[in-house]
């Protein structure tokens, strides 16, 4: 009997592990935040945006009805998907129902990622998504009206679209000259991009993804290795405050763990897939 025991334990522990992989990667976490800032006009307190990252092609459920429900549950405002939503082992007729049940829900704006563009579907993501409702911010800004107040949303291609495309100092300088001094939101897919480069722009919340959350997280890290395959990443999960000099110290980023893999072969482990809800507050 122990000897059966001794045969049955190995199979046993790895069939859990394995469990654990699938449910890890497969059950959905809404985590909340909150971003004070006492530059938003005080009708968007409490204006809640779910930000969706880096779906890479995957399915919650048939037509994605379980990612569908849960971001109807967040009560959003407003949607931001901060690309990778396809990639080469997907096509963009893939998220159509779940882009569908999203417009129904609130106004959703999209940014291209590294994969939209490395798999040749950027412009089909760009066309499909804009007949579908999304407001695409490709190197463009839009205004977004609260009782009678108005905050900015601006969004970057990413860096892998075409090699004359507006640059991101170029969209923020159109920005100002448009408006003084106002408050706006960002959507850059790029965390890797923030120091240095986004965090200059001077937008009040940069949203990012690409990072994963650093794929396998452990305590006391950042995860262990991010979508680039470099060890022991940062800026991988949730709010970070800008490291690049002190003139820019204050600028903020939210980097979202995101929905899917890639590389595939790649699972999750102790990072759940993300849907993000950050509530806006006046200070």
């Amino acid at each position: 009997m122990k000897k059966l025991l001794r045969l049955l334990i190995v199979p046993l522990i790895l069939a859990l592990l394995a469990l654990a992989v699938w449910l890890g990667n497969n059950t959905l976490q809404t985590d909340e935040y909150a971003f004070t800032s006492a530059h938003l006009p005080d009708a968007f307190d409490g204006f809640r945006v779910v930000q969706l990252s880096d779906l890479h092609g995957k399915q919650f459920g048939e037509g994605n009805a379980r990612l569908i429900a849960a971001v109807e549950a967040a009560k959003p405002d407003l949607i931001a998907l901060t690309g990778d939503f396809v990639d080469k082992g997907s096509a963009v007729d893939d998220v159509v129902p779940l882009i569908k049940g999203l417009v129904a829900l609130a106004p959703v704006y999209y940014v291209t990622g590294n994969h939209e563009w490395g798999s040749g579907q950027a412009q089909a993501m760009l066309q499909t998504l804009g007949a579908l409702g999304v407001t695409c911010l490709d190197n463009r800004f839009v205004p977004v009206e609260r009782d009678g107040a108005r905050i900015l949303i601006a969004g970057v291609a990413d860096p892998n679209g075409f090699a004359d495309q507006k640059t991101p100092e170029a969209l923020a300088a159109e920005l100002y000259a448009s408006e003084q001094n106002p408050f706006w939101l960002l959507l850059a897919h790029r965390n890797s991009l923030f120091n240095g480069g986004y965090c200059r722009l001077g937008a009040d919340l940069t949203l990012c993804g690409h990072a994963h959350g650093g794929i396998w997280r452990f305590p006391f890290t950042d995860g262990l290795i991010d979508s680039e395959m470099r060890p022991l990443p940062t800026f991988t999960s949730g709010f970070y405050q800008c490291t690049d000099d002190g003139r820019h110290e204050r600028a903020t980023v939210f980097v979202s763990r995101g929905l899917g893999n890639s590389p595939r072969a790649v699972p999750r482990l102790f990072n759940h897939p993300q849907i993000a809800v950050i509530t806006l507050r006046a200070a």
